[in-house]
């Protein structure tokens, strides 16, 4: 009995181990910035906008609900778009702007 109690321990704190066991260092993947983000948000509301269109031109939705959708998606891709150019803008704008501190204090 007391032999099966101890290989029955044995067996739970292997299984512990084994299901809570961290590594040192973890791979999380390719860390995502703001930018990436909304590339990738971009291309789901262009392909939103594609399949609206579809569903519209198949005869499934009516003229108001697809206006209304459209309209929608089309704002949300605009401001997309716009902070996509700001945040490219402001990254073409900070090189140079290093440069120029650099040499002021050189």
């Amino acid at each position: 009995m007391m032999v099966a109690d101890l290989a029955c321990a044995f067996i739970t704190l292997g299984a512990l181990v084994y299901i809570f066991y961290l590594p040192g260092k973890l791979y999380l993947g390719p860390e995502k910035t703001r930018l990436s983000y909304l590339r990738e948000r971009k291309e789901a509301v262009y392909e939103n906008l594609r399949d609206l269109n579809f569903e519209y031109k198949a005869g499934k939705l009516p003229d108001a609900d697809y206006q209304s959708i459209k309209t929608s998606l089309e704002d949300e891709a605009a401001a997309i778009l716009s902070e996509i150019a700001r945040l490219e803008q402001a990254a073409a704008t900070a090189p140079s702007q290093l440069r120029t501190e650099k040499g002021a204090r050189a």
